[in-house]
C-alpha cells in the first residue's frame, strides 16, 4: 500500500499549498487508480492496507469539498466510513476526521440540523480526545448558529477555546494538526456573522486571516469577510478589502472562497449608496472571477470512474 500512502502524501501536499482546484483533478485520478486496491483491501488486504485507503477517500473527500464538488466528496466520505468498523482503534480515529467534514459540508449546504446531529452524536458517545473534541465544538456552534440557537453556538464555542487552550496532548491524533487558534477564530468569526455580530465578526476573521503559513482554504476567511463588511454596509473596509483580494484571485485555491467573493460582489451590486471607487473594484473583482470560472475544464474522466458505494 505504499502507493496509496505516498498519493495521499502528495494529495496534501499540493491542497495545503495550492488549494482544491488545483488539487482536484489530482484527487478524482488518485481515486480512480486505487479502485482495484479497494477492493483487494476489502476482502483482506489487512488492517494498514484499509487504514491507507481510508485516509486517501478522506483526503480526496476534503479536497472536493472545498472545489464544490458535493456529490462525489459525500460519496467519498462514505465510501471511507465503511472500511473504519474493520480497523484497529488507533487507525480508526480517521473516522472522526472524515465525520467532522461531513458535518461542515452538511451546514454549507445548508442543512444544519443533520450538521448538529452529526456533530453532538459524536460529542455524547465518545471519549474523545481534547482537540478532537473541541473540532466538533466547533461543528456544533456552526450548526446552532445558522438554527438560530445563539447562546448554546456560544457555549459550544468556549468550549472548544477551552480544550484547545492547554495545547496539543497525547491522544490528540496527528490529523488535528490543522485546528489552531487561527482555525477557532475563523470559525468563531462565520458563527458571529450568522448571529448577525458584524462587529464581531470581523475582528475576528481579521485575525484569523493574520495567520502567517497557512493552509491555502483558509483563503476563505479572508473572502468571508470582505463578505460580513459588505452585507454591514461597511464600503470604505469592504473597498480596503477587496483592493486587496482583486488580484490574487488567480492564486485563491479555495472555490468555497472563489465563491464568497462572488456573493459579496451581488451584496455589492444591490447595495444602496455603495461609493464609485467600490463599484469599480467589484467589478474588475467580477470580472477576474468570469475569467478564473472560464478556465473550469471539463469533469477529469476520473470522476466517471469513481463508483458510487
Amino acid at each position: 500500500m505504499e502507493h496509496v500512502t505516498a498519493l495521499t502524501a502528495e494529495l496534501l501536499e499540493t491542497d495545503r499549498t495550492a488549494g482544491a482546484r488545483r488539487a482536484a483533478p489530482a484527487a478524482l485520478r488518485a481515486v480512480a487508480s486505487v479502485a482495484s486496491v479497494e477492493a483487494r483491501a476489502v476482502v483482506g488486504h489487512g488492517a494498514a492496507g484499509r487504514s491507507a485507503l481510508m485516509e486517501l477517500l478522506q483526503v480526496a473527500a476534503w479536497i472536493l469539498f472545498d472545489a464544490e464538488r458535493h456529490g462525489i466528496s459525500r460519496r467519498l466520505s462514505l465510501r471511507a466510513l465503511a472500511l473504519a468498523p474493520a480497523l484497529p482503534e488507533g487507525a480508526a480515529s480517521v473516522e472522526l476526521l472524515v465525520l467532522s467534514v461531513l458535518c461542515l459540508q452538511e451546514e454549507h449546504l445548508g442543512r444544519p440540523a443533520e450538521s448538529l446531529r452529526i456533530s453532538s452524536s459524536v460529542l455524547a458517545g465518545r471519549d474523545l480526545p481534547a482537540r478532537v473534541a473541541a473540532v466538533f465544538h466547533v461543528r456544533e456552534a456552526r450548526a446552532r448558529a445558522r438554527l438560530r440557537q445563539g447562546r448554546r453556538a456560544l457555549r459550544s464555542l468556549a468550549a472548544a477555546r477551552d480544550l484547545l487552550a492547554d495545547g496539543p496532548g497525547e491522544r490528540d491524533p496527528s490529523w488535528t494538526w490543522w485546528f489552531d487558534r487561527s482555525e477557532l477564530d475563523g470559525h468563531h468569526g462565520l458563527v458571529l456573522a450568522d448571529l448577525g455580530d458584524a462587529d464581531g465578526a470581523a475582528e475576528l476573521l481579521h485575525e484569523a486571516t493574520a495567520a502567517g503559513d497557512a493552509p491555502a482554504y483558509r483563503s476563505l476567511f479572508s473572502t468571508e469577510l470582505a463578505s460580513v463588511l459588505a452585507r454591514a454596509g461597511a464600503w470604505r473596509e469592504t473597498e480596503a478589502r477587496l483592493s486587496g483580494l482583486a488580484d490574487s484571485v488567480p492564486d485563491i485555491g479555495s472555490v468555497r472562497a472563489l465563491n464568497a467573493l462572488a456573493r459579496t460582489t451581488r451584496t455589492i451590486g444591490h447595495g444602496p449608496r455603495v461609493p464609485r471607487a467600490l463599484r469599480d473594484t467589484s467589478g474588475h473583482l467580477a470580472a477576474a472571477l468570469r475569467k478564473e470560472t472560464g478556465r473550469t475544464r471539463p469533469p477529469h474522466p476520473a470522476f466517471r470512474a469513481v463508483r458510487r458505494p
